[in-house]
């Protein structure tokens, strides 16, 4: 589904993701570890087709990701990207105007579980409240790949519970999903493989099964080995 081949992105002097080469196929959850700065959000703003890469190219089904592939993907950035005027119900009709595969329905629906009032001002809400309206606009698409930036960051306990939930119900056969993050162990019993960037690269990435086998560790003691002191890097 995903075929990412010697990407780099460059900013000025700074590389921010440098020669890497993934796939992701259909129907996997696919976590991209890495501590702030690893490169993690300047991958998946390439994917999304935001920003192009200096070199390398990334193909969706077979197609250069581009105008074309975005009706296909869903992404969901860290930051905040509502104007102040906007209601949650606003940022619905915002994005019906902007993808057909968007559900208006669904998304009202996931507001009212979420007690949130579609007539209430984004910017007066707290950051799990803006964390649950951002959650319910990306699963309103009907996508079929989904990457939620930090999903978890700025959510307390029990709003990353219901947050982990809602990603669990939305990993279906026909959607793949790539999420990033630095907390990996509420994400770890989801994760089918996963990606751990370091300063821009790739330094081991795999199936968690084949991760488990290799080195006789989970993710999350994984995820110690690389970003303690040493490393360890390499594909499983």
């Amino acid at each position: 589904m995903l075929e990412i081949s010697h990407v780099t992105k460059r900013y000025g002097g700074k590389t921010a993701v440098c020669d890497v080469s993934l796939n992701a196929e259909a129907g996997r959850l696919v976590a991209l570890l890495g501590p702030n700065g690893s490169g993690k959000t300047t991958l998946m703003k390439m994917i999304a087709g935001l920003v192009c890469p200096n070199d390398g190219e990334i193909r969706f089904d077979g197609d250069p990701v581009g105008v074309a592939t975005k009706r296909h993907i869903a992404y969901m950035p860290t930051e905040a990207y509502f104007y102040n005027y906007m209601t949650a119900r606003d940022a619905g009709r915002y994005y019906s105007d902007f993808f057909a595969d968007f559900s208006m329905e669904r998304y009202l629906r996931s507001l009212e579980e979420e007690h949130l009032d579609p007539a209430g001002k984004i910017r007066t809400m707290s950051s799990g409240m803006v964390a649950k309206v951002k959650l319910a606009l990306t699963f309103a698409r009907d996508s079929r790949l989904t990457m939620l930036d930090e999903p978890l960051n700025g959510i307390d306990i029990i709003a990353r519970e219901r947050t982990l939930a809602l990603i669990q119900a939305h990993h279906t056969a026909e959607r793949t999903l790539i999420i990033s993050s630095h907390l990996v162990d509420e994400l770890e019993p989801m994760i089918d493989d996963a990606v751990f960037m370091k300063d821009g690269v790739v330094a081991l990435a795999g199936t968690a099964q084949r991760i488990h086998e290799q080195y006789g560790v989970g993710i999350v003691e994984m995820y110690r080995r690389i970003y303690g002191e040493g490393g360890v890097e390499g594909h499983a």
